[in-house]
C-alpha cells in the first residue's frame, strides 16, 4: 500500500472554500504536497510540468467545463499517466450513470457532501487498486503491450474482486494489439454477466475495426436509443456513417451529440467539418466560428480551424468576414507551427475566391516554402492545399506535396481520397506516376535494409531503415520493415536496450497507422521472443 503522506496531489476545483476544505481533509490524513488548479486548463498546464499521483476533481468546472470532458483529453493526449488516479468530485446525483456510459471512466467518484472519513475510505480503496494493476500499467507504457496482456490474463485468477476490470484491460490490450476477433469475444463475455454500456461500444468498436459497419451500426444506434446521453456512442455512430459514405446522417447524429454536449471542442470540430463537407456553409460556419472562439483558449487550440471558417465564409461569399478570420488566425494565433502556412493557404483561398490568381500563387508559394509547418499539418489540410495549388497552376508544387502524403499514408482511404483529388482535376494520369514514383522508392529503401541484414550487416541495416524512417516518418511499411532490421540485429548481435526501446516505439507507430496489418501479431511476437530469449530484466 502506498505511503499517503508521500503522495502528491492536485485538487482541479474552481470554488476557493471547496479548494480548502479538501486540503484541510488531506492535511488531517498526513498528506502535504497538495497543488491546485482552480480551472481545466490550469489543470492541463500544471500536468504536463508536473506527475501527480491523485487528481481530485469537481465535476462542475465552470465555463462550460466539466472533469469528464478534463479527464478524457487527459488521457486521449496522454498527459497523465496510467498509474495517476482520477478520482471525481460531484453533487451530481446522476452521475453513475453518467460514468457507466462514459468510454473513460474516472479511477472512482464521490458524491457530495463529502467526509473526511469517506474521502480516506476511498482513497485507501483506490490506491489498493491501483498497486493491484500497476505491473501491467508499466508494460504498457513501456510499449510491452502483449506481456501486459499475459500479465493482466495472469493477474485476474489472483484478484476476482477486479475480473471485470481486468477484462475490460485485456479487451482493451487485444485491440492495441489488432485482434479485434479476440476483443469482441471479452466485450461478449463481459455482457453475459453484466449489461454494462461501454462494453457494447467497446463490441461496436471492434465490429467497426473489422469494417462489419452494419453491425456496428446496430448495437451503436440502439444504445443511443436506449440512453439519449451517451455522448460516445454518437459520436462512433457517426464515424459509422462517414464510412459508409452517409455524410447527411453523420452530420444530425453528430448535431444532436452536440446538443448535448455544446463543449467539447473535439466533436464541435468534427461536425463543422462534416457540415461543410456536407455543404451546409451556414451551418458550418457557425460551429467553425465557435470552434475558433473556445479554441482560442484551450490547450487544444489548431490553426486548421480557421482555415475551415474561412473555407465555410468564402462559399457563401462573405469575404470581409474571411478577411477577418485571417487577421484573426495571425494575431490570435502566433507561435504554434502551423499558423504560417495556414494564413498563407487562408490567404490564396481568400485571394482565388476575390480573382487575384497572382496574389493566391503567391500566398501558396509561401505556403509550401514553410517547409516544417506544412509537416505540421493534418493530412486532411495538406490535401486541401494541394487541391490550391493545383487549382492555380503550381502543379510542380501540388506533385511534391502529394508525393509527401503519398509517403506517409496509413491507409488506403488517404490514398484514395488524394487520387480523387487529382482525378477531378483531370490529372488521373499524374496520380499514377506520382504513386509509382513512391512505390519504387519505398521499395528501393526496404530492399537495400533487407539486402544489408542478409550479408550480415546489421549495424548499416539498422542505419538505413533509420535514415528512412526519417525521410517517411507516417509510412507503415517503412516503420514496420525498420522495427523488423531492429529486432534482426538485436536477434544476432544480443540484446541493445537502447535498440530494444527502437523497435518496441516503431511497432507501436506501425500499430497506430496500420492497426490491421496482419503481420502485426508476427512483428511482436517476434520482439517477445527475443525478450524471452535474453531476459533482460534480470541481466541475460
Amino acid at each position: 500500500m502506498a505511503d499517503l503522506e508521500r503522495l502528491n496531489f492536485l485538487i482541479i476545483e474552481s470554488n476557493q472554500g471547496m479548494r480548502s476544505q479538501l486540503r484541510s481533509m488531506l492535511n488531517s490524513f498526513g498528506i502535504a504536497n497538495v497543488k491546485f488548479a482552480p480551472s481545466a486548463a490550469m489543470a492541463i498546464s500544471q500536468l504536463r510540468d508536473r506527475r501527480y499521483d491523485v487528481i481530485l476533481s469537481e465535476y462542475n468546472l465552470g465555463d462550460g467545463q466539466d472533469g469528464q470532458h478534463l479527464l478524457e483529453d487527459l488521457r486521449n493526449k496522454e498527459i497523465i499517466p496510467l498509474d495517476t488516479l482520477f478520482i471525481m468530485i460531484t453533487g451530481e446525483r446522476n452521475y453513475e450513470r453518467v460514468m457507466s456510459a462514459a468510454e473513460l471512466a474516472p479511477d472512482d467518484y464521490i458524491l457530495k457532501p463529502l467526509t473526511p472519513d469517506m474521502l480516506h475510505m476511498r482513497l485507501l480503496r483506490a490506491l489498493e487498486k491501483r498497486e493491484i494493476f500497476l505491473p501491467v500499467h508499466r508494460l504498457i507504457e513501456t510499449g510491452e503491450t502483449q506481456q501486459a496482456l499475459e500479465r493482466c490474463i495472469a493477474m485476474m485468477e489472483s484478484h476476482p474482486r477486479h475480473r471485470i476490470d481486468f477484462l475490460r484491460l485485456q479487451a482493451e490490450l487485444h485491440a492495441a494489439l489488432t485482434q479485434p476477433e479476440q476483443a469482441e469475444a471479452i466485450y461478449r463475455e463481459i455482457l453475459a454477466t453484466k449489461a454494462v454500456p461501454w462494453a457494447r461500444l467497446g463490441q461496436a468498436k471492434m465490429l467497426f475495426a473489422k469494417k462489419d459497419y452494419a453491425a456496428a451500426e446496430e448495437i451503436l444506434s440502439a444504445l443511443v436509443a436506449e440512453n439519449s446521453r451517451y455522448v460516445d456512442a454518437y459520436d462512433w455512430l457517426a464515424r459509422t456513417r462517414e464510412e459508409t459514405g452517409r455524410i447527411q446522417e453523420a452530420r444530425d447524429v453528430l448535431a444532436s451529440a452536440v446538443a448535448l454536449s455544446p463543449h467539447r471542442l473535439k466533436r464541435l470540430r468534427h461536425l463543422g467539418n462534416v457540415q461543410l463537407a456536407a455543404g451546409d456553409a451556414a451551418d458550418a460556419e457557425r460551429t467553425l466560428a465557435e470552434v475558433v472562439r473556445k479554441g482560442k483558449y484551450s490547450d487544444f487550440r489548431d490553426p486548421e480551424d480557421h482555415v475551415h471558417l474561412v473555407q465555410a465564409q468564402l462559399s457563401q461569399g462573405r469575404t470581409a468576414e474571411a478577411q477577418a478570420t485571417i487577421r484573426d488566425l495571425e494575431s490570435s494565433m502566433d507561435g504554434l507551427a502551423s499558423t504560417p502556412v495556414c494564413a498563407s493557404l487562408s490567404k490564396a483561398l481568400y485571394h482565388t475566391r476575390t480573382g487575384a490568381p497572382e496574389l493566391a500563387q503567391a500566398a501558396l508559394q509561401d505556403a509550401v516554402q514553410s517547409g516544417a509547418a506544412v509537416s505540421a499539418l493534418s493530412i486532411d489540410m495538406k490535401q486541401e492545399l494541394v487541391k490550391a495549388c493545383l487549382d492555380n497552376h503550381l502543379e510542380a508544387a501540388g506533385s511534391q506535396l502529394v508525393i509527401d502524403i503519398l509517403r506517409n499514408a496509413a491507409d488506403e482511404r488517404t490514398v484514395e481520397r488524394t487520387r480523387a483529388i487529382l482525378r477531378e482535376r483531370g490529372r488521373g494520369d499524374l496520380s499514377n506516376e506520382l504513386e509509382e514514383r513512391v512505390h519504387a522508392e519505398v521499395r528501393g529503401l526496404i530492399s537495400a535494409g533487407a539486402d544489408m541484414v542478409k550479408s550480415g550487416n546489421f549495424d548499416g541495416a539498422v542505419r538505413e531503415m533509420m535514415a528512412a524512417v526519417q525521410k517517411m516518418p507516417g509510412n507503415p511499411h517503412v516503420l514496420f520493415n525498420a522495427a523488423l532490421a531492429v529486432l534482426r540485429h538485436i536477434e544476432n548481435r544480443g540484446w541493445n536496450e537502447r535498440l530494444a526501446a527502437q523497435a518496441r516505439g516503431l511497432i507501436a507507430r506501425t500499430r497506430r497507422l496500420d492497426p490491421t496489418n496482419p503481420r502485426l501479431e508476427a512483428l511482436s511476437g517476434f520482439m517477445q521472443q527475443l525478450v524471452r530469449k535474453y531476459n533482460p530484466r534480470h541481466g541475460g
